[in-house]
């Protein structure tokens, strides 16, 4: 069978499903970005991948920076972004509230100042259709399995101002090298390592 090539659809299937009917701030990862009544921080996803996260964060009302160093990856993310801003009004919205940037965000992110920082590197896939499987296959052989991820995380937390939001499964061992998170936000196989940083860790987020 001829294997579906990789993409990036911000309109349709699973990602338009998870906005209309995802559960919106009460999401956990929403919950770890530190969204309340009254508050939506403003977010650099510094791993950005196939912007399915980003894509939601947006849809909330956040302003979030993706940031991607992979070619293809980058490409396919600003076509896709291209094509849902002009969907729909509520697309376009969304869309206008993302920023993509190439390169590494390791150079970036001094750059930027963030306040909250997401990082999702890749690790083994965790659903078992051949879909996601072949997806998430298909991923890997591009960007790489993130071996400077924790450099990665030293760098969001050494410039983050609020918090820096670790996805990692829920049962994978910590980064070495890392501080404990400030708290977690655990789903069933997914878990989010939260790091107050810099004004927040002194309560003034």
């Amino acid at each position: 069978m001829k294997e579906t090539p990789l993409a990036v659809d911000f309109v349709s299937g699973a990602v338009d499903y998870r906005r209309r009917k995802g559960g919106g701030r009460g999401q956990a990862l929403p919950k770890a970005l530190g969204f309340r009544p009254g508050v939506t921080p403003d977010i650099v996803d510094a791993t950005a991948g196939l912007g399915r996260d980003a894509f939601l964060l947006a849809s909330l009302g956040a302003t979030v920076t993706l940031i991607e160093r992979n070619d293809i990856i980058h490409r396919l993310l600003k076509e896709a972004m291209a094509r849902a801003s002009g969907t729909s009004d509520t697309h376009g919205d969304i869309i206008r509230r993302m920023a993509l940037i190439k390169g590494d965000a390791r150079d970036i992110l001094p750059e930027l100042k963030p306040e909250t920082v997401l990082i999702d590197p890749m690790h083994p896939p965790r659903d078992k259709s051949a879909l996601v499987k072949n997806e998430m296959r298909q991923l890997r052989e591009l960007v790489g399995t993130d071996p400077d991820c924790a450099e990665l995380m030293r760098v969001a937390l050494a410039t983050a101002s609020k918090r820096v939001v670790l996805k990692w499964p829920r049962r994978a061992k910590e980064i070495t090298g890392l501080p404990n998170p400030s708290h977690q936000i655990i789903g069933k196989s997914t878990r989010y390592d939260v790091f107050m940083t810099g004004l927040a860790r002194a309560g003034q987020s």
